[in-house]
């Protein structure tokens, strides 16, 4: 089947097998490797995307069910220039990382987290909005952190 996706403000078409999931289809089809496949089962988020402006979990989606959809990823978060988003920059300052794996899809959440709740969140509202990201790490301290350092409550 023929799926045309505008993929990070570019329009991407290519053929697939009609039970490709999304997350395939972006890194295998279109080369985005940021998102990352942690489980397949739609458990850890670590395959995290913006589908349409909402977060999304790409293991649970078929790329047919995204056809004409507007995807932003972690590669289309940072500006062309290179600067980061700053919710990644946020990840940067506050140590929000450590091996990294969940970072793409945790950021992903983060941000559609943080535009959701335009008055801001606590700390109960970054742990239970990101409760569907893990993180084998168990850097959760400093990822609220980083969450609440871009869309804390005033």
């Amino acid at each position: 089947m023929e799926v045309s996706v505008t993929v990070n403000g570019e329009r991407r078409s290519a053929d697939v097998e009609p039970r490709t999931l999304l997350v395939h289809f972006l890194r295998e089809t279109l080369g985005l490797t940021g998102t990352n496949v942690g489980c397949d089962t739609s458990s850890c988020g670590a395959c995290t995307i913006h589908v349409n402006g909402e977060s999304a979990k790409s293991c649970t989606m078929f790329a047919v069910q995204a056809d004409g959809a507007e995807i932003t990823t972690i590669e289309g978060l940072a500006s062309e220039d290179g600067e980061l988003h700053p919710m990644q920059q946020a990840f940067m300052d506050c140590h929000g990382l450590q091996c990294g794996y969940c970072t793409p899809g945790m950021v992903m959440a983060a941000t559609s987290l943080v535009a959701e709740n335009p008055g801001g969140l606590d700390e109960a509202g970054v742990r239970e909005g990101l409760e569907g990201n893990l993180c084998r790490c168990t850097g959760y301290h400093n990822i609220v952190k980083a969450v609440l350092s871009v869309g804390g409550a005033a």
